[in-house]
């Protein structure tokens, strides 16, 4: 799983293994270690909520995804979840939830497991 933060907005982007696993199971996690501390991004479903929420606790981000969407995210088209949350000092948090492709440009990256890229079609 991929973190992108910028200013307010996150986005999780997942290859197809971790897509399954988390549709299994519900949770997918991933870790980045520092000397003293350890900063982790989660992603977990929930139950009674209507879209994605997060939440920043103990040097973790975890972001929410309602449970029915888990049910399906795996076996069908769809890319991802985005959702804008607004705060109480009015500013707005961005969070976007999606299946990682293959880039269409060149990359030392292991893309092995990510989803076929729509385009690569129209960029032959």
């Amino acid at each position: 799983m991929k973190i992108r933060i910028k200013g307010n907005s996150i986005r999780y982007r997942l290859t197809k293994t971790e897509v399954e696993t988390f549709c299994k199971e519900g949770l997918y996690e991933e870790q980045t270690e520092f000397k003293d501390h350890i900063f982790k991004y989660v992603l977990r479903s929930k139950n009674n909520i209507s879209h994605l929420e997060a939440d920043f606790i103990n040097d973790t981000i975890i972001m929410y995804l309602p449970e029915k969407d888990k049910l399906v995210w795996a076996n069908s088209d769809r890319v991802g979840f985005q959702h804008s949350i607004v705060m109480e000092n009015g500013k707005e948090l961005f969070l976007l939830l999606e299946k990682d492709f293959v880039c269409l440009d060149e990359t030392i990256e292991d893309q092995s497991d990510n989803y076929p890229n729509p385009l690569m079609d129209k960029k032959e």
